[in-house]
């Protein structure tokens, strides 16, 4: 909400009035009023949800399409100049037949010069290769076919970098659910190949591709990197990113960017346990999650925000609050089945986040849904986590025999995959059939005792088990809900 509010009181008169009159136009009269108090008044959330006469839901809903609407607009004010330049590179060809030779160099110098200042490298390409053959008979040509041959050869480079940061997050992906030494592997060498061709060129492009997945890297695969080896600290690197952004703010790419980078401050933040700084950008993030899930697979890890929000709210107090929140938040939210990884992750989180409010069915039913159109085979470790968060649902619902069938499926995997990576199910299913037996006498500290063991295990790989809050709230909901 934060956000949103100082984006507005940020806007010029200008667009503000702008974006006031679209969204008259266009008979959004609430968005509009919400655009205008935001601006002009200091009403609270409340105050103006009663104005308006809506629901928290609905008022979440109105206040991210009113941020949607405002962004369209910047975009494309934003995207006006590189329009025009855009359309005559296209004219290039006109230019050559129907102007002398002297206005169309000059005209194609003045045009090389506004893309080296947009960097925009494959138009680039088309300039230099006509510029090379206006000077075929002069010494220049030797110059020009040099900086034609440099452009292409860098423009296949950021094509490559752009490849290969989808590559490692298609490949963290797995590693998240995995946690196998050789994906992990896998990721170290996708790195070094990253740095090899960002070292190609001296180039702010391919450094920021290069920093998305450094960051990352260094947080989430080798958490124990030591910083005496001479690399650049993260926080100057994400320093050094802003001060791009702030270069060539007219550069779309960068535009959208910038929500990966807020979420890798976030992430920053919250890895080294600085909560402060870490909320300035939790809002920011969470207002943007939709599209973030949507659209940014090709540049980060989205899927990490929805583990790191639940772990936040855990750490809060506030997991009850998710699924109020859920209602409206993921509206535009198009799920891909195909993305395996992210999938699983966002139907884990609704699953858990009904769990807290205790709509115990509808989160058996998201996690049914997930194991009846999602294959595991290639996962069997979170497989066995997804059955156990849904072995404690029905134990909840009183649901026995379902709990029996599903605790003696989980067994029989176990004896198949081997005890040593399933020490955490292991406990767990000894706690759930501590809580559903006969045995009254001292229930409660058998509970607390095995919660105890179970904390202390570490998982390698994404845990929807861990998400469920242990000490207390666990044992207290698991005990007073079992009726035996």
């Amino acid at each position: 909400m934060a956000k949103l509010k100082n984006i507005i009181k940020q806007l010029s008169l200008k667009d503000y009035e702008a974006i006031y009159t679209s969204l008259i136009e266009s008979n959004a009269e609430k968005s509009a009023y919400l655009l205008q108090s935001m601006r002009e008044r200091s009403l609270s959330d409340n105050k103006v949800m009663a104005e308006l006469d809506v629901n928290t839901n609905a008022y979440y809903t109105l206040r991210s399409r009113l941020n949607q609407k405002i962004e369209e607009h910047l975009l494309q004010q934003m995207e006006s100049p590189r329009t025009d330049i855009l359309k005559k590179v296209a004219n290039i060809n006109e230019i050559i037949f129907t102007k002398k030779k002297a206005i169309a160099v000059a005209t194609l110098k003045k045009l090389e010069k506004e893309l080296l200042d947009y960097d925009l490298s494959n138009e680039l390409t088309v300039v230099y290769k006509s510029l090379k053959k206006l000077h075929l008979n002069s010494p220049d040509y030797f110059n020009y076919s040099q900086l034609y041959n440099r452009h292409v050869a860098y423009m296949l480079a950021v094509d490559k970098a752009e490849d290969l940061l989808a590559e490692y997050f298609k490949k963290y992906g797995q590693f998240a659910l995995s946690g196998d030494e050789i994906d992990k592997m896998g990721l170290g060498l996708l790195l070094k190949e990253m740095s090899n061709v960002a070292a190609l060129y001296e180039s702010h492009r391919l450094y920021v591709y290069e920093s998305c997945m450094i960051i990352f890297h260094r947080l989430f695969v080798d958490q124990e990197e030591s910083m005496d080896d001479g690399q650049e600290p993260i926080e100057d690197i994400l320093d050094n990113v802003e001060k791009i952004f702030a270069q060539y703010q007219l550069d779309s790419i960068y535009y959208h960017l910038n929500l990966v980078f807020e979420f890798l401050k976030l992430e920053y933040y919250n890895h080294y346990k600085v909560y402060r700084k870490a909320e300035r950008y939790f809002e920011e993030v969470n207002d943007a999650a939709d599209n973030l899930l949507t659209n940014y697979t090709l540049y980060t890890y989205p899927a990490q925000f929805l583990i790191t929000k639940m772990n936040r709210h855990l750490r809060m107090g506030t997991e009850q609050s998710m699924y109020e929140e859920n209602e409206g938040a993921f509206q535009d939210f198009e799920l891909d089945k195909l993305d395996v990884p992210t999938y699983l992750t966002y139907t884990m989180y609704r699953a858990i986040s009904a769990y807290y409010v205790g709509k115990y069915d509808e989160a058996s039913k998201w996690i049914n849904g997930l194991l009846n159109e999602v294959s595991m085979k290639k996962f069997p470790y979170i497989q066995l986590e997804i059955k156990i968060v849904l072995a404690v649902q029905y134990c909840m619902q009183n649901d026995f025999e379902l709990f029996n069938q599903l605790i003696n499926s989980i067994q029989r995997q176990i004896r198949l995959l081997g005890k040593d990576r399933c020490e955490h199910i292991i406990i767990y299913t000894k706690i759930l059939k501590t809580a559903i037996s006969d045995v009254k006498r001292n229930k409660v500290d058998k509970l607390n005792k095995l919660v105890e063991k179970l904390v202390e295990v570490n998982v390698p790989h994404f845990s929807p088990s861990s998400l469920i809050k242990f000490k207390g709230d666990f044992v207290q909901r698991i005990s007073e809900r079992i009726v035996v």
